[in-house]
């Protein structure tokens, strides 16, 4: 049998899949390129040096990206600790719990930036304390790191959690009975199945925190050179009829953006490469006494 016959309706199925990326995806994208390289276009290769060589540019730029990866960073290990609790425990009212973890997919942007500005204000549920301890958090970069880390909590743990649950228990209890510690577990079996997993998770809460605007513009205090974002700017350069200057911050972020999640996606796909070579051998060389001492 063919195996390309298996699965009926694969050519409708691959002309709507590529129709789909075509229209929301590539034709959006490639326009942003093709304004921008017209002959006819007002923003020339020195205008555009000189939009992005800007201090406050600059600055803007390195507040998204940095409050990103920090924020990718935190609720990765978070994540991790979420998605291992939901997993390997019994829980009271777990549904419930689960069910909170997509909240953030749900709930709108704009309403989440304000609840999140009005916990941490100096005069908020959260904030208050915080603030008598010395440690300020609305309207200051650490503000958009919490707002980032709300939003991007639940693709870490979503792409975790099913990496969890099909972990082959008998590995573990191999290594145990081998004499074994947790630690070396965690690192031997556990670590290696749901790095590439983790790494996507991360990707994902990185490239949704470079681009978020509605969470984050409520809590941020969007001061130029201390906590204003790139989307910000782009939003502040529309009203002021600055179209190429909108362009090319659209144009750099989009990207640096591809280049970043280009090398994540390659390196998770070393990672499952190897992965998928150590999970073909014997189960035996998983555990042996050299492997765990």
């Amino acid at each position: 049998m063919n195996k390309t016959n298996i699965l009926p309706g694969f050519r409708p199925a691959l002309g709507f899949t590529l129709l789909y990326l075509g229209l929301v995806v590539l034709i959006p994208l490639s326009t942003l390129f093709f304004k921008t390289l017209q002959p006819d276009s007002q923003l020339t290769w020195q205008g555009y040096i000189h939009i992005i060589s800007n201090d406050r540019v600059q600055a803007a730029f390195s507040v998204s990206f940095l409050a990103a990866l920090l924020a990718a960073a935190i609720a990765l290990v978070f994540g991790f600790i979420i998605a291992w609790t939901l997993v390997r425990y019994s829980l009271p009212a777990k549904r419930f719990f689960d069910a909170i973890i997509d909240l953030p997919f749900a709930l709108p942007t704009a309403v989440a930036g304000i609840v999140l500005a009005s916990l941490y204000a100096p005069n908020g549920l959260i904030g208050k304390p915080l603030t008598e301890l010395g440690f300020k958090v609305a309207f200051t970069p650490a503000g958009i790191v919490i707002a980032l880390i709300f939003i991007g909590l639940p693709f870490i743990v979503r792409t975790i959690e099913p990496v969890l649950q099909e972990i082959d228990a008998s590995m573990e209890e191999a290594a145990s009975s081998m004499g074994a510690t947790r630690w070396q577990i965690f690192q031997r079996i556990i670590f290696p199945n749901v790095f590439p997993a983790a790494l996507t998770g991360f990707a994902m809460a990185f490239a949704r925190g470079v681009g978020e605007y509605g969470s984050v513009i409520f809590i941020a205090g969007n001061l130029p050179y201390v906590s204003e974002i790139v989307p910000l700017l782009i939003i502040t350069k529309l009203e002021q009829y600055d179209y190429e200057g909108a362009t090319a911050l659209a144009l750099t972020m989009l990207l640096v953006s591809f280049v970043i999640l280009l090398t994540i996606n390659l390196l998770q796909m070393l990672l499952r490469r190897r992965v998928t070579s150590e999970r073909d051998s014997p189960v035996p060389a998983l555990v042996t006494t050299e492997q765990l001492s």
